[in-house]
């Protein structure tokens, strides 16, 4: 917790598989037989996706994917390398096209306001931070680095990700190798 730190300028190399995969369960893994996650989540009812824009990754051709929890796997949902438009989508934050990937985390609002009406809505924010938080502390552990990018169109980002229309995206994360 002493060395994490909103990092900016990224490495050129590419990210590994593990290093993707670690970050991505540190986020949302599951953590129990009951089908808990790494993040508390307001009734067990879990509201958040996550989605990469990977660039650079060992093993994956450029595209978006989609992190499924419950196996532990990213199924690609679009192809090509699509860094430049989301940063585009981010007021041209550079750091989004120039991180090796960027992990996005989305909202469905209606999983959690169907049990808790309106405050569901503020439920799904704070897990939002505590997936966004545990992504910075396992990047930090695995020596990469990473921001939280809450500036953007959120239209915009549907479009490129290909979101639902009850899916809102909360956070983009680029994550890439520390430049030394």
């Amino acid at each position: 917790m002493l060395r994490r730190r909103s990092v900016r300028d990224y490495a050129p190399d590419p990210l590994t598989i593990d290093e993707v995969s670690q970050l991505l369960w540190a986020a949302q893994g599951i953590t129990g037989q009951s089908g808990g996650r790494t993040a508390p989540s307001a009734g067990g009812l879990y509201p958040l996706e996550l989605l990469v824009v990977a660039g650079s990754v060992e093993g994956f051709s450029p595209g978006v994917y989609r992190y499924d929890p419950q196996t532990h796997e990213l199924r690609q949902t679009r192809e090509g390398d699509l860094r430049g438009e989301l940063a585009a989508a981010a007021l041209d934050q550079i750091w989004v096209r120039e991180g090796a990937m960027n992990i996005v985390i989305a909202a469905v609002y209606g999983r959690t306001t169907g049990k808790y009406g309106d405050r569901g809505v503020r439920y799904a924010h704070l897990e939002a931070g505590h997936a966004a938080q545990s992504i910075c502390l396992q990047a930090t552990a695995l020596n990469l680095g990473t921001v939280t990018v809450g500036a953007f169109h959120d239209e915009q980002l549907k479009d490129i990700l290909l979101l639902s229309g009850d899916e809102t995206p909360l956070y983009v994360m680029p994550v890439g190798k520390i430049r030394r």
